[in-house]
């Protein structure tokens, strides 16, 4: 046993003051499956944890609902089982939470509902203040009404998202697997990963193979996706085997089960992790290389002097991203003038740019708070 891998997994749990928990539909088979969940919530919770899960399993319940073996492609099919199931899914979780002293309040997003920044908030601020209330947050994505433009992609990446937008200092997604494993020479997984300091080339190598596309989507692949979301935030991601009794109490515990992910990054503002990984590109300015090198390198903020170039159509506060003179992208911001007014002032002085739109108007296109680079 290694002494260094226990180390880090203790540390995190005395920081980790908010934790979001994802369970995959594999794992909630039956009422007792998901009685084992809530038990672990509740250690969770009974040590002064706040909590938000969330579950998949709304189809896989209206697909045992209807006697279904086997998921459907067809679009309507698959909303219509969400649709059957997830009322099913929620009474037994309110049940289960009830039986142990708590309740549960349901919130069902799609992807717009975090692209846009007013709804985000209002996301935000509706679980904390369950958090406050004592609730247990319970999320899925609202798959009875959401079509490919609106989805997240899986519940691996909601779960991510959601910790970034929570600030919760750790993300837990339980599994069929015990974790990351090294593949073996003829392609067979090998021995379980404790730590994972970067998600390398090497790592996502590793993940392919452990989909069952008959009731659930995603595998490692997607859990690997939200590591990279959860650690570029500078927050921890844990993958353990939820079949596994007592798992999140093991966790809680910090022993050496699963596999841990390291933050990659210093911990990075609410304001910019919208930024950075939910708000919707508009836009893009090239710089040259004096801009780049002030915004990449000394942290500065975006004058139109800098600017070579202006595409796309977009208005004040839109996220645009930020190239370089090779073109290539390396920061994104919220813009502080529409389209046409970065075309009129592009590679003007701030004198220049109040005799043009006013004296009133921001010296800056892209304040530095507003600002956030592209990790590597």
């Amino acid at each position: 046993m290694d002494e260094n891998n226990l180390a880090i997994r203790r540390e995190l749990m005395k920081s980790a003051r908010q934790v979001v928990v994802k369970a995959g539909t594999r794992l909630l088979t039956s009422q007792e499956a998901i009685s084992e969940l809530v038990s672990g919530i509740d250690l969770l919770r009974r040590d002064g944890r706040r909590v938000l899960l969330v579950t998949s399993g709304a189809v896989g319940m209206g697909m045992r609902a209807l006697n279904l073996t086997k998921r459907p492609k067809e679009l309507a099919q698959v909303q219509a089982l969400a649709a059957i199931g997830q009322s099913r899914l929620m009474a037994i979780y309110e049940e289960e939470c009830r039986k142990r002293g708590f309740g549960t309040a349901q919130l069902l997003l799609t992807a717009s509902d975090l692209r846009n920044r007013e709804r985000y908030l209002n996301v935000m601020n509706c679980i904390g203040a369950l958090w406050d209330a004592g609730v247990l947050p319970v999320v899925n994505e609202n798959d009875s009404v959401s079509v490919s433009e609106l989805k997240f992609g899986d519940n691996d990446t909601l779960a991510g998202m959601l910790a970034s937008l929570t600030d919760s200092r750790l993300t837990v997604i339980l599994t069929t697997e015990q974790g990351l494993r090294k593949r073996n020479e003829d392609g067979t997984l090998g021995e379980r990963i404790s730590v994972v300091k970067e998600v390398s080339e090497s790592v996502r190598a590793m993940a392919g193979g452990t989909d069952n596309s008959e009731f659930s989507i995603g595998g490692m692949s997607s859990k690997i996706h939200a590591a990279e979301l959860v650690t570029a935030s500078g927050e921890y991601l844990w993958i353990a085997d939820g079949r596994e009794k007592g798992a999140l109490g093991r966790i809680l515990a910090g022993e050496d089960i699963g596999t841990v992910f390291l933050p990659r990054a210093r911990r990075i503002p609410g304001r910019k992790r919208w930024i950075s990984f939910f708000s919707r590109v508009s836009g893009s300015l090239l710089v040259d290389a004096g801009a780049a090198r002030a915004v990449r390198e000394q942290g500065r903020s975006l004058l139109p002097s800098g600017v070579k170039f202006v595409s796309g159509e977009f208005k004040r506060g839109d996220t645009v991203e930020i190239a370089g003179p090779d073109g290539v992208p390396f920061a994104r911001g919220l813009v502080n003038f529409d389209a046409a007014d970065c075309l009129r002032i592009c590679g003007q002085s701030s004198v220049r740019v109040h005799s043009i739109l006013g004296p009133n108007v921001d010296e800056e296109l892209i304040h530095r708070d507003n600002l956030t680079l592209n990790l590597p």
